[in-house]
């Protein structure tokens, strides 16, 4: 118990170092290719995370992938109200990203069962779309909590399925 709480703890600090680090020279830096987010990254819940489904004007849009939470208000005219790929935002799309799906059963984290060129697509479009384009704002709770809300003591990054912390930033 207490070894899950100790690395629950580590993995807390790794993402709060990860965000809080700074180059210390402009020369340091390495090219961003997408904004930078304009809100601190924050844990959503779905209910949270549902609030920003693109149908209210002037309200940022949001969309999950792999549990990362990206601003896509930028994309409007792909995300907002009335837009081809609005039943994205909202909520963890994963698996419609992964399957390039629209389908409500899709439109979910669940990626049990997903092929292998599902998987590699859904990875080339985390990468090179959402990351490269778009800032990263927070992530889904489900990514270190249990449903009841309570810690997960259990998780660990390694464990996740195409995860790689160092990917995250």
């Amino acid at each position: 118990m207490a070894g899950g709480r100790a690395r629950l703890l580590l993995l807390l600090l790794l993402l709060l170092a990860a965000l809080l680090a700074v180059p210390l020279a402009a020369t340091e830096r390495e090219p961003r290719l997408r904004p930078p987010a304009e809100a601190p990254v924050r844990l959503f819940t779905e209910p949270e995370l549902a609030r920003y489904d693109g149908q209210k004007e002037g309200q940022p849009i949001y969309l999950a992938v792999k549990g990362v939470v990206f601003d896509v208000t930028s994309g409007k005219e792909f995300y907002g109200k009335g837009a081809p790929y609005n039943a994205l935002v909202g909520k963890d799309s994963t698996r419609g990203v992964a399957k390039m799906s629209l389908d409500p059963a899709d439109l979910t984290h669940d990626i049990t069962g997903l092929t292998e060129e599902e998987l590699k697509s859904l990875d080339d479009t985390f990468n090179n779309v959402y990351k490269a384009k778009y800032p990263i704002v927070g992530y889904t709770s489900r990514r270190i909590l249990n449903e009841d809300g309570s810690p997960n003591l259990d998780f660990k990054p390694e464990d996740q399925p195409h995860f790689n912390i160092k990917d995250e930033f």
